[in-house]
């Protein structure tokens, strides 16, 4: 079929992600012998400057990666916990019943610096300045600003200005709306990556030593000191309407690092799927595919209503399970076995009709029925229901609401000529999320928003809790052996464009550019992880590009349609290896900036 750019091919490396800088930055520490995760980290600081709508070095990040010199696939825990100040009985005390979606009472433990840390320490080669020198360089002397990225500070202009002056200085230099494709640039970033290496540097010449030392600057050193300073002493317009002082403090830095995990996995059709565990939505991918086990998804065409059904209705279904079920496995008992086991989906498939399915129907498992019980309420009081096609619901201030500018994540998937592939999904910090702290060039995360101000929930909010967070890349394996990296952004959409990527490829035989590229779809049928909640039954957003007949037939077996753009859904990329060595990968051309390289 026709694509619309080729899909790589090549044996020396593959990098594949959300912005050709950050893909050039990580192919080129390939060139220099570096292996996959020195590559990934280099290309995850680049996406922190050239995508700050996206992505800052105070957000989170899993990550799941195979390492040929351990055999082991492996899960990268970035995800920062609540601060111990992170109370039901502090939040409630503020007159919230959501947490806001931006400001500093949403904010967890800063978690990604500290994963890549941990990454480049125990797998890869290089040394820190290898791999913070792309993003300095582009902080420092400037990247082109992508038009997205400006017309969003052109939205937040008045609310910068008025509510958020450090966000001003940076993102609205002489006052004025940056220029898109012009050379935009992060001086403050610059100093703070620059100072930070600096001090590591000066623990010594050994490699281990230096990345120890950023450690302990960033958790307890300069950076800590200035996110305390920050957050203790600033009162900060969010969306509720009113100031708020966060709850971080230095302690909370300084008694946090990242972590590995064993993955989450499930067997299918002869792959292994590996993802995240409970923590985050990754299990829904897997539980989606526990449902789809036994049908025919082969004899329906890979854009096809049939297709399209099926796989929309099983993640409903796995969806509503998320909701009632996942959370921090540290704080809650998650029964995933059960979940993923072959009675409780036998079952459930047979929920899946002929007709789209309007209600939010999690599985009763016994042992959880008042739990099952207590989310349902939650939600039936809490969760916003809106109409496809309209809106979220506001629920703020219409002067707090101005500031409701979402941002999203990005992506990196890399495998090198040894056999190691890492995938990543970088988010959180985004400029819209928090105001700069002006010593820093950077703000806040806001990941709490995710957790719940009700008793007895699985996402109950907690100090030293993990959120559930929608940040899920995923590892293949194939027959046994590692095969293929891949992930998008997209929040909630995230499992849903993976799916769709994923299941056209193993049914339907089509390379990694050909699955990207055909019309995507998601629903926004179970309530959004993101403040303020809000869910649209019945919806299903569809590329435009699928076809007249296919969106009638759609409608006709009852999906409320919402025809979206062509080009306009998913951000994916995909990499993977072939057993004697041919490496593949592929990028969305969507919104114009992923980028795959490889040779």
């Amino acid at each position: 079929m026709f694509t619309t750019r080729p899909e790589i091919l090549g044996t020396f490396g593959v990098v594949t992600s959300t912005h050709w800088l950050a893909s050039a930055a990580g192919m080129s520490l390939l060139e220099r012998g570096g292996n996959a995760f020195d590559a990934c980290v280099a290309s995850a600081f680049v996406l922190q400057v050239v995508e700050p709508h996206l992505v800052g070095p105070a957000g989170e990040t899993p990550a799941v990666f195979y390492s040929a010199r351990t055999g082991k696939v492996e899960v990268l825990c970035g995800q920062g916990c609540t601060p111990a100040g992170a109370t039901l009985e502090r939040y409630r005390a503020e007159g919230l019943s959501l947490i806001p979606g931006n400001g500093l009472l949403a904010t967890v433990i800063p978690g990604a610096f500290d994963a890549w840390m941990l990454l480049l320490r125990d797998h890869g080669t290089m040394r820190l300045r290898d791999v913070l020198e792309p993003a300095i360089y582009y902080a420092e002397h400037g990247h082109a600003l992508m038009p997205r990225i400006s017309n969003t500070i052109a939205g937040l202009k008045d609310f910068f200005q008025t509510h958020w002056p450090s966000t001003a200085e940076i993102y609205l230099p002489g006052g004025a709306v940056p220029e898109a494709r012009k050379l935009f640039r992060n001086p403050a970033l610059a100093r703070t990556w620059t100072r930070l290496l600096t001090e590591a540097e000066s623990a010594g010449a050994d490699r281990e030593r230096q990345i120890e030392a950023a450690r302990d600057v960033f958790y307890r050193g300069f950076v800590a000191e200035a996110i305390d300073a920050f957050a203790r002493g600033t009162e900060v317009m969010d969306e509720s309407g009113a100031r708020h002082r966060g709850v971080l403090t230095a302690d909370d830095l300084a008694g946090w690092s990242a972590s590995y995990d064993a993955p989450a996995t499930y067997d299918y059709h002869g792959y292994t799927v590996a993802k995240a565990g409970a923590w985050s939505q990754g299990p829904v991918f897997l539980q989606t595919l526990a449902l789809l086990k036994d049908m025919d998804l082969t004899g329906a065409g890979p854009a096809s209503a049939e297709f399209i059904h099926r796989v929309t209705e099983a993640m409903k279904l796995a969806f509503a399970d998320r909701e009632a079920y996942y959370g921090d496995p540290a704080f809650v008992d998650v029964p995933l076995e059960r979940l993923l086991s072959e009675d409780y989906n036998a079952a459930r498939r047979r929920l899946i009709g002929e007709q789209a399915s309007h209600e939010l129907s999690p599985g009763r498992l016994a042992g959880f029925e008042a739990q099952v019980d207590r989310v349902m309420d939650t939600l039936r009081r809490l969760s916003k229901v809106t109409e496809p096609g309209a809106a979220p619901a506001v629920v703020a201030p219409a002067g707090a609401a101005a500031s409701a500018r979402r941002g999203d994540t990005t992506h990196v998937d890399v495998i090198d000529r040894w056999g190691n592939m890492i995938s990543a999904t970088p988010s959180g910090g985004w400029f819209q999320s928090s105001p700069v702290i002006p010593a820093l060039g950077f703000g806040l995360n806001t990941r709490a928003q995710m957790f719940w101000l009700e008793e007895g929930l699985p996402g109950t909010l907690a100090p030293g809790k993990r959120p559930r967070t929608t940040l899920t890349p995923t590892l293949a394996l194939r027959d046994g052996a590692p095969y293929m990296a891949f992930g998008t952004p997209g929040g909630d959409q995230q499992e849903q464009w993976q799916l769709l990527f994923f299941l056209r490829h193993v049914h339907h035989g089509l390379n990694l550019q050909e699955s990207i590229d055909l019309p995507m779809s998601h629903t926004s049928h179970f309530p959004s992880s993101f403040y303020p909640r809000d869910r649209k039954p019945g919806h299903l957003a569809v590329e435009a590009s699928i076809g007249a007949a296919v969106i009638e037939q759609l409608r006709q077996r009852g999906h409320v349609v919402e025809e979206a753009a062509e080009w306009s859904v998913g951000r994916l990329t995909a990499a993977s290896r072939d057993p004697d060595g041919l490496l593949h990968a592929a990028a969305t051309p969507r919104l114009m900036q992923a980028y795959a390289i490889g040779r």
